[in-house]
Order: structure tokens, then C-alpha cells, then sequence
């Protein structure tokens, strides 16, 4: 019987759902819009001051959804620079709406952008990102 081999990117700790501390993410592409998203409730396991994500985590939120495009595209690609830009505190315990976009594509660079929302539409951080096109998943 052949061996099956486990998807090391389920250990992803953004998206995987085999890490038992990772934000396990689930995404959907609105076509249309030209929209990469996702949701995420941010629990207290996740604060650093109180009331409040953690910077580097809503950080993580932003790189996901821009780097993670391409592998839902059949692509392996890294994230070759980030800049994020926090706009107000992110609060815990309110579900949040990630939503990341292609902004270029210039041979195997793509710039990509992305913000984390409030269910009333209010930005808490912003993101742009080079990202780097390495090739097809194999």
C-alpha cells in the first residue's frame, strides 16, 4: 500500500489546520471585486495590551492574505517585503475582515495590498507587500 504523505503546509501557522496554536484561516476570492478575504475573532491568547491584538499577529493577518493568493493559485510565492501601517488598535473579541488585492504584477513580482476591518467598515491596519513568484506548486 503506498504511503500517504501529509501536506507540511497544514502546519502553516496562519492557515494550517494541524497547528493546534495557529489561527487556522479559511479564505474565499470574490472574483469580481478583485478581493482576497477572510475573517478572523482575535481571543484573548492573542492580546498584547489589554482589549488589544498583538501588533506582530496583526501583522501575520496581513502577509496571509497577500501571500497566500498565489498558493490558492496553484503558485509557491514569499512574501519579499512588508510594510503595515496601524491605523487604530485592534480589538479582541470582534470579528475582523481581512481583504488583500493584486495592485501589479511585473514578471514574477506581484505588489499586493490588504487592510484589516471592523464590521463597520473602519480600517485598524493596512499592509503592502512585494511578494515573489517562485513557481508551481509541486
Amino acid at each position: 500500500m503506498p504511503e500517504i504523505k501529509e501536506d507540511p503546509n497544514q502546519w502553516c501557522f496562519a492557515c494550517g489546520h494541524l497547528n493546534p496554536i495557529g489561527l487556522k484561516l479559511h479564505f474565499e476570492e470574490d472574483t469580481a471585486a478583485g478581493v482576497y478575504r477572510s475573517r478572523f475573532t482575535a481571543g484573548p491568547e492573542h492580546q498584547s495590551y489589554n482589549g488589544v491584538m498583538h501588533g506582530g499577529l496583526v501583522s501575520t493577518l496581513l502577509d496571509e492574505i497577500m501571500g497566500r493568493y498565489y498558493y490558492a493559485k496553484g503558485k509557491q510565492a514569499v512574501t519579499a517585503k512588508l510594510e503595515v501601517r496601524f491605523r487604530a488598535p485592534t480589538p479582541i473579541g470582534q470579528e475582523l475582515l481581512i481583504e488583500g488585492r493584486v495592485v501589479g504584477q511585473r514578471g514574477k513580482m506581484a505588489e499586493m495590498t490588504a487592510q484589516v476591518l471592523l464590521a463597520d467598515g473602519s480600517v485598524t491596519a493596512e499592509g503592502k507587500a512585494l511578494v515573489a513568484i517562485l513557481g508551481d506548486l509541486s
